[in-house]
């Protein structure tokens, strides 16, 4: 029988189980949750709990005070210090986290209304522990815990998952990731602070009701914040939902608080402050949003601040442009046929022509690496020594391999303006739309819903619809069903990223339903919520433009959107971040339904499920595959789009999924706050 190891923390020694009280004197907090690292070290029968209110990294804990050598010993190749406690099955240390978690679950009661406590353990996500290692550890852990304390073991990642599944619960109780998100009641979206009138709603219907009263300086609180938002000052939802949701996207691109806190409605004392004015705060190490009374700013202007903030636009060009297939763009054309079309265009340059960017990212030094390209290797599947042109000749062999395309045809903006100008009462109401923007007039609204209605029920020159309908008989023959999409000049910019703004057009099956797809999209370039929103960012309505994209519909089982970051995490480098919709993509944005969600490392390889959404079960292991090497092609192609040669904007990809291979269906720049 095997001596259980002494238990030691930073600054003293424990001669008695971890306690609550002593775990929070040592805590830090890690997405809203206290925490401590720990170590086990085999070889002195020894286990560690570090003062996390010092922060050291398991690296200098174990320089420090195991080891007994300066930390940059161990620094100076992190990559075998990282292989030894990570990957060696015959390593000496065993390196976690343990995480304080309360909670009251439904009928649970101690009778003295005390929170349920329990603590969970995991390791970081790159470790490769086999099934005994997590035993061993989930065991050397429990023998130096208060027993009175629930210990659950969370796996790290889907292989530790798969390793678990066999041992019976009652010898390794464990909690998985997305079980315990489920169950968050605070989760942080977009930090930041502000003051503004709160506004509570129940329901859907009780914000509905009150819509129209809602203004610039509000903070929303309710269940789900609805896609049609106007820009106010800060968003709660009160239910879980995704960071990639029409809502949140924009929310991120306004720079405005966002988060979800599940009990908010519940907090004593909140209703209180509805309607009034109030601080309000998101900050990531905090256990909940901050809400508290506040007295209303002196010399609030009427007009909200960023209105002073004009968002870059470059000028677009509307003269006599040809219709033209999508593999016949570039990403320079966006100021003739939207970013949209453009993008897709230069994806289709990508997968013909190949690209000299596809290692950007994994070539910018992460102290203390030079460079990831090592870890590049490894994903890329490129044993012994690589060099960058074996590297990128890897890269582009797989993004060719498993990217398509689906194919289309491109409007150019000149097209708008031809069937715009070929109508004087379009060009009389867009006038009359200018005069009211300019006056500050209440009748916008109104004169958007007319033209609107104009542009839908007008019909498209004879000369124009002849032009398309060859565009369509000389690239897309042979498609039975169409999606028309939105291609702007006025999206994905810095400061305005026009998320779920712009109509697109499903199932689209003959010429004349083609042509009316047109019109709905082109119309939208006008709806009142399009004008206001583009209004407040500083953006003239006569420097809009609406190119369309028709393209064959895509019919997959498997689909979705992933950003090339952690969305709930600014400062993680590793991960990508995947919704995954059994439907259609739109249930993702939309938030029609929950996702299924997901992290993929993109240094060190592996995943994990952070939600099943509204789905029952996860996905099968060939998926979860194919999925990250979605996300590895989502870093690559990232590196390829970069603004600078940093390389670290992340791209947005909408994708669907048909078998081994990618439709990517839109890529556009994703441009986190925090």
């Amino acid at each position: 029988m095997k001596t259980l190891p002494r238990t030691s923390v930073i600054p003293a020694t424990l001669d008695v189980p971890l306690t609550v009280p002593t775990f929070m004197r040592l805590a830090g907090r890690l997405a809203g949750f206290p925490f401590v690292k720990v170590v086990v070290d085999l070889e002195k029968a020894e286990f560690h709990v570090i003062d996390s209110t010092r922060n050291p990294l398991h690296v200098h804990y174990i320089a420090e005070h195991i080891l007994g050598v300066p930390a940059e010993n161990l620094l100076r190749d992190i990559d075998a210090f990282n292989h030894d406690v990570y990957v060696r099955p015959d390593r000496r240390f065993l390196l976690g986290l343990l995480a304080l978690h309360r909670r009251r679950q439904d009928g649970e009661d101690d009778g003295d209304g005390a929170e349920r406590v329990f603590l969970s353990l995991e390791t970081v996500e790159a470790d490769t522990m086999s099934a005994d290692m997590l035993l061993s550890f989930y065991r050397h852990v429990r023998a130096h815990i208060d027993p009175s304390i629930p210990l659950y073991l969370k796996p790290a990642n889907h292989l530790q998952e798969t390793h678990v599944a066999d041992i019976p619960e009652q010898e390794l109780p464990r909690l998985l990731a997305h079980e315990l998100l489920s169950q968050a009641p605070f989760v942080p979206l977009n930090s930041g602070a502000t003051h503004g009138r709160l506004r509570l709603f129940a329901s859907a219907a009780d914000y509905r009701a009150a819509a129209g009263s809602v203004e610039w300086h509000d903070i929303i609180v309710m269940p789900r914040v609805p896609d049609d938002i106007p820009r106010v000052s800060g968003l709660v939802n009160t239910e879980h939902t995704t960071p990639l949701s029409h809502t949140n996207v924009l929310a991120t691109g306004w720079g405005i608080p966002n988060a979800i806190q599940t009990d908010l409605l519940d907090r004593p004392g909140l209703a209180d402050l509805d309607g009034c004015w109030v601080r309000y705060e998101v900050t990531p190490d905090a256990p909940e949003v901050l809400i508290e009374a506040a007295e209303r700013p002196a010399g609030l202007d009427s007009r909200p601040p960023w209105t002073t903030e004009r968002v870059a636009l470059e000028r677009p060009e509307t003269a006599a442009a040809e219709i033209v297939p999508l593999s016949g763009l570039r990403m320079g054309d966006h100021y003739r046929y939207g970013t949209k079309a453009a993008n897709l265009g230069e994806v289709c340059h990508v997968l013909e022509h190949g690209s000299r960017r596809w290692l950007g990212f994994y070539q910018i030094p992460r102290p203390p690496r030079s460079d990831l390209l090592g870890y590049l290797a490894g994903r890329l599947g490129v044993t012994g020594p690589a060099d960058e042109t074996t590297l990128s000749a890897a890269a582009e062999r797989l993004v060719r391999q498993h990217v398509q395309v689906p194919r289309g045809i491109a409007l150019p903006f000149s097209l708008q303006r031809q069937f715009l100008e070929s109508s004087p009462r379009i060009q009389q109401t867009i006038g009359r739309l200018k005069m009211a923007l300019e006056a500050g007039t209440h009748h916008v609204e109104e004169i958007c819903a007319e033209l609107q209605r104009m542009i839908v029920e007008t019909r498209l020159p004879r000369d124009l619809l002849r032009r398309i309908d060859d565009a369509i008989v000389s690239h897309l023959s042979g498609v039975g069903q169409f999606v028309v999409r939105s291609s702007s000049n006025a999206e994905d910019l810095a400061g305005f990223s026009a998320a779920g703004v712009y109509e697109s057009v499903a199932h689209a099956r003959t010429l004349e339903s083609i042509a009316d797809g047109i019109k709905e999209v082109w119309s939208s370039l006008v709806s009142a919520r399009s004008v206001r929103l583009r209004e407040q960012a500083g953006i003239p309505l006569e420097d809009c433009y609406m190119g369309v994209i028709v393209q064959e519909w895509v019919e997959v089982p498997l689909g979705g959107v992933l950003v090339t970051c952690n969305p709930a995490e600014p400062r993680d480098f590793r991960n990508v971040y995947v919704n995954i919709s059994m439907g259609s993509v739109a249930d993702v944005v939309t938030g029609t339904a929950d996702p299924v969600q997901h992290l993929y490392n993109t240094v060190e390889g592996g995943g994990r499920t952070i939600s099943l959404g509204s789905a029952r079960s996860d996905l099968a292991p060939a998926t979860k595959d194919s999925l990250a090497r979605l996300a590895l092609i989502g870093r690559l192609l990232q590196s390829h789009f970069s603004p600078d040669y940093l390389y670290g904007v992340p791209v947005d990809i909408e994708w669907a999924l048909d078998g081994d291979r990618v439709k990517l269906l839109q890529i556009r720049p994703y441009r986190p706050t925090s």
